[in-house]
């Protein structure tokens, strides 16, 4: 049944689908995550597979997992070195202005006790650009390609909510789940679509997760993407 989730793999690297509502790492809230299942996805080797990266909880779509400790380190380099490209698809709560732009805002880390942790727009924060486009709209949605430079926590979140003005429908931390359009009540609509990791002497690795249920249930799934 594993295999099922498996977009892309060799002998160094597997992408695979994760879904929505899965966290990447165990936590202090955390009773279950994509740790509990990685050995599923060893396919006849003796190590199992690490995550390379992160995607929220409630994102799904790609994650790269390394087979091997060097390859590991190769990938964590290359994302370090921005040899790679995600693009992701979002849903937002209402339909921006512009139907494309680019939000350059540096993100920063807070903390309350009564809100808990979130990222914020903070001028001594760290670099974060995000490119967009408008692929479509539906009662009073918008469908938005995102293609970012960087990948600090939250940032797609936090730039559609602060930097587009309008946050993802969904989105339970930096938005209502309802904005100008009709009233969305599921799980957070943020989709990592696909995803692009260089290699010197080999074929890069690519791969796209095709849109999840939760996507079709709220309306889209037809936009050419």
């Amino acid at each position: 049944m594993w295999e099922k989730y498996v977009l892309y793999i060799d002998g160094e690297a597997i992408v695979i689908d994760k879904p929505a509502g899965l966290a990447v790492h165990p936590g202090a809230r955390t009773t279950e995550s994509l740790e509990d299942y990685l050995g599923h996805f060893r396919f006849g080797f003796q190590r199992t597979p690490l995550p390379v990266h992160r995607l929220d909880r409630d994102t799904s779509g790609c994650l790269l997992l390394a087979r091997n400790p060097k390859a590991h380190k190769r990938f964590q380099r290359a994302f370090e070195e921005k040899k790679v490209t995600k693009t992701y698809l979002a849903v937002l709560a209402g339909v921006p202005g512009p139907e494309d732009g680019t939000v350059d805002m540096p993100l920063g880390k807070v903390s309350t006790r009564e809100q808990g942790w979130r990222m914020v727009r903070d001028p001594k924060g760290k670099p974060s650009v995000t490119h967009w486009r408008r692929l479509g709209v539906k009662d009073g949605r918008a469908l938005i390609l995102f293609t970012p430079e960087t990948g600090r926590t939250h940032q797609l979140r936090v730039h559609a909510a602060d930097g587009i003005g309008v946050p993802i429908a969904g989105d339970p931390v930096y938005g209502p789940s309802t904005g100008s359009g009709q009233a969305y009540r599921g799980p957070m609509l943020l989709h990592a679509r696909s995803l692009r990791v260089a290699r010197d002497a080999k074929p890069p690795v690519e791969a796209t997760a095709p849109l999840p249920p939760h996507f079709l249930a709220a309306g889209f799934g037809d936009e050419p993407l």
